[in-house]
């Protein structure tokens, strides 16, 4: 087996993904854009997009990702508008595209324009989030499309299925649909209600941090392939189990936690950066075998597919936002004020992804009769530009839009202030436990190591309040760039000593790794105080 193919592909996308984090243009798109001047490229290797890879084995530890970072209690409160996108519009897009698909495309069979419909309904997760993290979006929105993106995969997985038997000849009915509908998304999500508390009590109970995280980097691989083995959806039971966990994250050791947190930031960041510039690899995949469709018939098709899938996702979005307002006056009363804006950025917010093509990949070669599948290369091809078309066209004129439109972003001041109550009714509560754990002689210390504890519960209690305050006036710094420079200045003085220390052999290098390690979490300390 060839590994440097694999290779040059995390290598690559991991170089141009940090170069995004230095230019105005979001990341996927950037991503998306080299994988397609490179796919032509003298030398490079055809880069095949597997679906027995991408949706087993990739797509599970995003999703993961994605839902434990995500709040439970936040899209429990978004929990209408969510299933009104994840579960109604996907439904709605797979019909309306495949109408449309069959209505333009001769001799296109109506259960293959449906196939193309189910493939291209649901929206990227990490394409809308990572452009709406970097413009400020309202939390309501960023909510919403999570709490879609993290759903509506399931969706159409199964509306691909359906869709995909009926076109194959296995007799599928509207009855059958349903039933199986209703199998996949009950079951996905009862799986991961069976395995989410066994999971965390295995998680609270392995005292070991590099057990915990070897259990944390299999866990969303156990429960796609436990709700797949049913026949139910492993998106689902996916995302079950990793909102619960996200949600008793807290109860976990410390020291996971820290852990887990740099592990699945790095499997995200490689993950996520290798599938969007696949998307751009597969371009001469898809144009191979387009035959009479070359040149301008397929042009016109993507076009019109591409249109259908942006304008649909307005006539769904604006229904299904402001009916359920004008019905109910409970719904009324609790969103408040709600405006066109705010539809209308999460309507524009529908970029397609590396699921879709996935998705599109695995549409079998044949039917179940021997002939080949009807049209498949140009399902293929429509999928890929109409990938291609919202990455590009919604994911560069989002950022622009949002400033155009001027929704309030976060208020920062606000969490902030937030943030110091918290964490001022903790200190006083901490502070309290203290005194009583020190009145016990059990407990007795010294009144250096005693003053000590109670100096950093005031430095934590304070800490926050400070970042209220003025920048200085000298060097334009804020309080919290200042603390986090002296500590690191402090702390670098102290490392250089250490090393030069084992340089001259007075310790070790085991006594180093100790002493650099125990440095290494002061200033971790002390980043995340002043953050």
């Amino acid at each position: 087996m060839d590994v440097m193919p694999l290779l040059l592909l995390v290598a690559g996308s991991a170089a141009v993904a940090a170069a995004a984090r230095r230019s105005p243009v979001p990341a996927p798109l950037l991503l998306v854009a080299a994988g397609l001047a490179v796919s032509y490229l003298p030398g490079v290797p055809e880069y095949t997009l597997d679906p027995h890879i991408v949706l087993p084995l990739v797509l599970p530890p995003l999703l993961h990702s994605a839902a434990t970072d995500s709040s439970y209690l936040d899209l429990r409160a978004q929990m209408r508008p969510v299933m009104l996108l994840s579960v109604g519009y996907v439904l709605f897009a797979t019909f309306a595209v495949g109408w449309a698909a069959y209505l333009v495309v001769p001799d296109l069979p109506l259960t293959a324009a449906l196939v193309l419909g189910a493939v291209v309904a649901p929206p990227d997760a990490v394409a809308a989030t990572a452009v709406a993290r970097r413009v400020g979006l309202p939390s309501r929105i960023t909510t919403i499309l999570q709490g879609e993106s993290l759903v509506n995969d399931a969706t159409a997985i199964t509306a691909y299925r359906v869709a995909l038997a009926a076109a194959v000849g296995e007799g599928a009915s509207w009855a059958g649909g349903i039933g199986d509908f209703l199998l996949a998304a009950f079951g996905g999500i009862g799986v991961g209600l069976v395995l989410m508390v066994p999971i965390h009590w295995l998680r609270t109970h392995v005292k070991e941090a590099l057990l915990q995280n070897t259990l944390s980097l299999l866990i969303p691989f156990v429960a796609y392939a436990a709700a797949e083995q049913v026949h139910a959806s492993g998106v689902l039971a996916v995302v079950v189990v990793a909102l619960y966990l996200g949600h008793r994250a807290w109860e976990v050791d410390f020291a996971t936690r820290l852990q887990e947190e740099a592990v699945w930031k790095m499997v995200a960041f490689v993950l996520e950066s290798a599938v969007f510039a696949l998307i751009g690899l597969q371009l001469p995949v898809v144009l191979k075998g387009l035959g009479e469709y070359e040149g301008g018939p397929a042009a016109w098709y993507a076009v019109a597919v591409f249109l259908v899938v942006v304008v649909s996702r307005f006539v769904w979005v604006y229904p299904a936002t402001f009916l359920p307002r004008m019905m109910s006056a409970r719904i009324r009363a609790r969103e408040g004020g709600l405006t066109w804006k705010a539809p209308f950025v999460i309507s524009w917010a529908g970029m397609r992804g590396v699921v879709s093509l996935a998705i599109a990949f695995s549409i079998p070669l044949t039917m179940h009769g021997g002939e080949p599948f009807p049209e498949r290369n140009l399902i293929l091809f429509l999928t890929f530009t109409t990938v291609i078309g919202t990455l590009v066209v919604q994911g560069v004129t989002l950022p622009p839009l949002i400033h155009l439109l001027k929704l309030p972003g976060r208020d920062a001041q606000a969490e902030t202030l937030a943030e110091a109550n918290a964490q001022a009714q903790a200190s006083r509560a901490a502070e309290r436990r203290l005194e009583e754990l020190l009145s016990d002689e059990r407990n007795a210390l010294p009144d250096p190591l005693a003053n000590r504890l109670r100096a950093v519960l005031e430095r934590r209690r304070n800490s926050v309040w400070e970042r209220l305050g003025q920048a200085n006036p000298v060097t334009g710094e804020s309080v919290d760039d200042t603390y986090r420079r002296l500590s690191r200045e402090v702390i670098g003085a102290e490392r250089t000593v250490f090393v030069k220390l084992r340089d001259g052999r007075y310790i070790d290098d085991e006594m180093l790794r100790t002493l650099l390690r125990r440095l290494d979490l002061e200033e971790a300390a002390a980043y995340r105080e002043a953050e």
